[in-house]
């Protein structure tokens, strides 16, 4: 009996990839609350981005209950307004992409600011891990109004000390080979490079959720 205790603990020691999958044995529930970009225009509902980053998470052993809650044409107040039931009680975490959409239509940085605050308050205020999807304006806008949407993103990650992404785009934005025909929309192909991108910030986004579960 004692060997057997001993031998138990050794192996918990030694293999503590053992010890990680039993507290991932349980799924981490985790919406992707978004527009187009994460909605997946233009694509089969299984080429779509939450689709792709569950399937890459699962190739790592890592259980994710994900939810795609992208909405096409969605501003970052159309995701506040639909907050409350795009979220339901029992989510662990959220990756918020929102903004294109805001930047596209040139709406004023300060109603996209406000908007995006509030969706990581209320969040925050509901025990829900939140990482944020940086966006970038596009140029015809000016350097001003770049400027004053592009900070966006770093300042609420500051201010509410959750992880950023910089750019969701990053590597596929403004790349005809990567995009549909309007240039704007990832291709399946594109998708996947987002995801390649991106996986390194969920996986320690999904690390910090299971932790709090102890």
């Amino acid at each position: 009996m004692h060997i057997a205790v001993l031998m138990f603990a050794l192996m918990t020691v030694v293999n503590p990839a053992w010890a990680q999958a039993q507290s991932a044995a349980k799924p981490i529930k985790l919406v992707v609350l978004g527009d187009s970009l994460s909605a997946g225009l233009g694509l089969p509902g299984q080429e779509a981005f939450p689709a792709r980053l569950q399937k890459v998470l699962q190739n790592k052993d890592i259980a994710v209950d994900m939810i795609n809650a992208g909405v096409s044409g969605d501003t970052a107040s159309g995701g506040r307004d639909r907050l409350d039931w795009s979220v339901s009680d029992g989510t662990e975490g959220v990756i918020i992409e929102l903004g294109a959409n805001d930047a596209l239509r040139g709406i004023d940085p300060d109603l996209t600011r406000a908007a995006l605050t509030d969706i990581v308050a209320r969040l925050k205020a509901r025990k829900i891990a939140v990482m944020l999807c940086g966006m970038l304006a596009p140029p015809n806008y000016g350097a001003d109004y770049a400027a004053r949407f592009n900070s966006i993103y770093p300042d609420l990650a500051k201010k509410f000390d959750v992880p950023l992404y910089p750019f969701f785009l990053d590597g596929v934005a403004a790349d005809a080979k990567l995009n549909q025909a309007d240039g704007i929309h990832p291709t399946a192909a594109g998708v996947d490079i987002i995801v390649k991108n991106i996986v390194p910030t969920v996986e320690a986004f999904l690390r910090t959720i299971s932790e709090q579960r102890r």
